[in-house]
């Protein structure tokens, strides 16, 4: 293992261990509450894709005419992860991506994805993500997660994108869903089938091949630049405060309406 790579794990491990085991968890005990959950997690659904397409962008030629574009192996890792990402198979077989499969997951259990859906629209016509944000009336803490996603997006800093990536994201998931899937199976058996499936194929994909090729690619990003490893460490720091404010929000929500 990278010695930079394992300097940035030890950093970190007191706020993962905070999200993973955070106590929203725990107060999961309703289709309710899976419902409130859903509403605010899937903005984070939706980002992943933003800055995963951004990483795209930079590593590869997504333009005509094409020209090769940077390093073969790393234009690999990222090619791989956005097929896996973008084109997976849903529970019937079809392709989706795995937005389209946490939206589908979300009607299965009557959560509310109308603001979601406003969301999508009006940035889509609009290009103003605030602007957005207000019509759909999107809850602070996602509000919050998905602008610092964009601050990441916009510096156009390559190493830092796949930094949050990596550890914000590919390399967190597994073990922030895998005690939750269980749980809500054993609880919701035949209700939540799609939002499992959902999160079986994270814990599938994001905990073995996904995450390897994501660290491969920071190593590769930051190589031996001291200060981009500086930079990466912090801005990794900075997303996984993000995710617990999300989870804070979300814990919130569920407190209030019990």
């Amino acid at each position: 293992m990278n010695p930079r790579i394992t300097a940035i794990q030890e950093k970190i491990q007191p706020l993962r261990e905070q999200i993973v085991h955070h106590p929203l968890f725990a107060q999961i005990n309703s289709i309710k509450d899976i419902q409130l959950f859903m509403q605010y997690h899937v903005y984070a659904v939706w980002d992943f894709m933003s800055i995963l397409k951004a990483l795209q962008q930079n590593l590869t030629c997504t333009e005509t005419p094409w020209f090769p574009t940077g390093n073969a192996n790393t234009r690999f890792l990222i090619n791989e992860i956005v097929v896996g990402e973008e084109s997976d198979v849903n529970l019937d077989g079809i392709r989706k991506s795995h937005f389209e499969m946490y939206v589908e997951a979300m009607q299965q259990v009557v959560a509310d994805t109308k603001p979601i859906h406003t969301f999508c629209d009006t940035l889509k016509a609009t290009k103003d993500i605030q602007m957005s944000f207000t019509t759909a009336n999107t809850p602070e803490a996602a509000q919050s997660f998905v602008n610092f996603t964009f601050e990441t997006i916009n510096t156009k800093k390559d190493y830092l994108q796949a930094a949050i990536f990596t550890f914000g994201r590919e390399d967190l998931i597994p073990n922030m869903f895998y005690s939750l899937v269980t749980e809500l199976d054993q609880r919701f058996p035949n209700q939540i089938s799609q939002f499992k499936y959902y999160l079986d194929r994270h814990i599938e994909v994001d905990g073995d091949h996904h995450s390897h090729l994501a660290i491969e690619m920071t190593e590769s990003l930051c190589g031996e630049d001291e200060e981009k490893w500086k930079e990466a460490e912090e801005f990794v720091l900075r997303s996984l405060e993000q995710r617990k404010v999300l989870w804070d929000g979300v814990l919130e929500a569920i407190q209030v309406s019990k």
